[in-house]
């Protein structure tokens, strides 16, 4: 048996855990291989942790209890063969609320005006990825958006009768954030992740995301999937909600890496970001993309999000964006990269591990029945609230 997390030997790790003989999740950490049960009455959930002024300090002297190895309980995640009497793995927030960032890498912000002008057609995006790619060029990665130079590309694009609302968010001085799901709605390792049935056009985001506290303060990132319809956004910005919130469609972990001595947000801004596609049809696809040419900071997206403007009590997951846009062809040439159901993506960075998860329809995956106030009740049961 391998750990398909591929956690690093080294860090502070935090997630949460399901097991037969509690009611509530777990809050677990990783210590040699082994997840260790550290809930209590101090911290009874993973945003209560991350409120703290030391979560790394808490977390390295907390007591635990054993509950398996990391191996069998990552093994045990996967939705398609699991064991509900043993342990397995959660998405590793549960109060904060799931925050998205969108045309955060300028290379990805051709990707939605291609979407928006192919109106949700695949047959369409290689040809306007030419025409647009040859009036501006193909190297924007160190475009500072708000910028003159940014100003004047907006401005070429403008007169070639490209103008997008992406180009707002994308080369503006103002970030798009908007929300991914509910508290208590996104998924993790192992689990299934939904695709609206309508979408015909759609592909994985691989994706860090940042964890903050409810000052604002960053604390730590894990791994994310921010699956998306291409099709359905492509067809209007205002459909946003449709493209990105649906049953099981948020994906973190396989937990959160907090901030400590040896790891920081400089880490965060040098990692690569590896996604890995693999199809029940013999497909498959790989790429990678670097956190480097972000073009707004993990910092800057965050105060975008949250502040004076805006306060989220129980704190915030925050997807950065991603640069990979698969155009790969699947099938009949021309037509670009859409999953297929039973897909298994798997999204890698060194100082994370893996996040791996299989891709259904939303109405099939596990329906979302476990909120914020069931949580409260079961743990209120067990004397920890």
């Amino acid at each position: 048996m391998t750990n398909a997390t591929h956690l690093p030997d080294e860090g502070l790790f935090i997630g949460r855990a399901r097991t037969s003989d509690r009611s509530h999740p777990l809050v677990v950490t990783v210590r040699d291989g082994t997840v260790f049960d550290i809930t209590s009455s101090m911290a009874p959930t993973v945003r209560d942790i991350c409120d703290m002024p030391d979560p790394a300090g808490y977390v390295q002297a907390a007591r635990g209890e054993p509950i398996g190895s990391l191996d069998a309980i990552a093994a045990n995640s996967f939705q398609a063969a699991r064991d509900p009497q043993k342990p397995y793995l959660l998405s590793p927030v549960d109060l904060q609320a799931v925050k998205a960032s969108g045309v955060t890498f300028v290379v990805s912000l051709l990707e939605r005006v291609i979407e928006e002008q192919a109106r949700g057609s695949a047959e369409k995006a290689d040809a306007i990825r030419a025409d647009i790619a040859g009036l501006i060029g193909h190297d924007l990665s160190k475009l500072k958006p708000g910028s003159p130079e940014a100003m004047e590309i907006k401005a070429k694009l403008l007169q070639r009768g490209a103008w997008s609302q992406y180009l707002e968010v994308g080369i503006g001085p103002d970030a798009e954030i908007f929300t991914k799901c509910q508290p208590m709605a996104s998924v993790g390792f192992g689990a299934d992740v939904g695709l609206h049935p309508v979408s015909t056009w759609n592909n994985p985001e691989p994706e860090i995301a940042m964890i903050a506290a409810s000052s604002g303060m960053i604390v730590g990132a894990t791994l994310g999937n921010d699956v998306n319809l291409r099709d359905v956004e492509g067809r209007s910005a205002l459909l946003l909600g449709k493209a990105k919130d649906n049953n099981a469609s948020a994906a973190l972990g396989p937990f959160i890496r907090l901030f400590d001595d040896n790891f920081s947000i400089d880490d965060v801004k040098q990692a690569i970001v590896r996604l890995k596609v693999e199809g029940e049809d013999g497909f498959s696809l790989e790429g990678a993309s670097s956190m480097a040419e972000i073009s707004r900071s993990p910092e800057e997206l965050v105060a975008a999000a949250m502040g004076p403007h805006h306060q989220y009590p129980d704190g915030l997951a925050l997807y950065l964006g991603t640069m990979f846009v698969p155009s790969k062809d699947r099938g009949e040439r021309g037509k670009g990269f859409t999953h297929k159901v039973g897909d298994i993506v798997t999204i890698s960075s060194e100082k994370f591990g893996a996040l791996v998860n299989r891709v259904r329809l939303s109405p099939d995956c596990p329906h979302w029945t476990y909120g914020a106030s069931h949580l409260m009740r079961d743990l209120a049961r067990a004397d920890l609230i």
